[in-house]
């Protein structure tokens, strides 16, 4: 495995682990909208290696271990580091965007910088297929369009501390970077180009008509 993912993997699991442990150390370095907004930036970066419990951080991790060799081999070490780290911090700014004037909004988890990651891979070999369940095959590209209407729910149920705005900023984050790094893909890939935009426009358009 590439080293950069393994001290990536290994920075999420020793982080939140401490969360896990200290709710001092969890509420200091989780993302709040109130502690942001009154200087405290950290937390837009920090935030990204807490988790909300030990199966919040396994499959984010196992999304990530999954995904993350595609980017690695079509892109190489600096570039999967930009999307991962993009992603996160495109994550972590539209929850900002989204969620400015909600000053007791909290989120932890990798979710952003892993639906990125995700959503780089997909566009760069779209015909992965994954084993749900290590079972049921299902293309990845379905999966990526699933995983981001499921957070349209999880955003609107508003039930849980996970980021999930922060996946859709993520997808952004990923989406836009690989096509940057690799425009060739709009004439290779078009359909997928096509379909992974689709979740991000139903977003901005329910966010436009005020329904989240």
């Amino acid at each position: 495995m590439n080293f950069i993912l393994i001290a990536i993997i290994v920075a999420n699991v020793v982080i939140s682990y401490k969360g896990f442990n200290d709710l001092y150390f969890f509420r200091k370095y989780e993302f709040h909208v109130g502690s942001i907004r009154s200087g405290e930036q950290i937390r837009m970066l920090s935030s990204g290696f807490l988790h909300v419990d030990m199966m919040h951080l396994i499959f984010n991790m196992l999304t990530l271990y999954f995904f993350a060799p595609v980017v690695l081999n079509w892109l190489g070490n600096f570039s999967f580091v930009l999307v991962y780290f993009g992603s996160l911090i495109f994550g972590s700014l539209l929850t900002m965007l989204l969620h400015k004037n909600d000053y007791s909004y909290r989120a932890v988890g990798a979710s952003g910088a892993v639906t990125g990651v995700l959503y780089s891979a997909i566009l760069l070999q779209p015909d992965m297929m994954l084993g749900i369940f290590f079972v049921i095959p299902m293309p990845a590209y379905i999966f990526g369009i699933l995983y981001l209407l499921y957070s349209i729910y999880g955003m609107k149920a508003k039930n849980d501390n996970i980021g999930h705005t922060a996946h859709f900023g993520g997808a952004i984050g990923g989406y836009l970077i690989t096509l940057i790094k690799m425009p060739s893909l709009f004439t290779d890939h078009t359909m997928m180009v096509i379909l992974l935009a689709i979740p991000i426009l139903i977003l901005f358009g329910m966010a436009k008509l005020g329904k989240l």
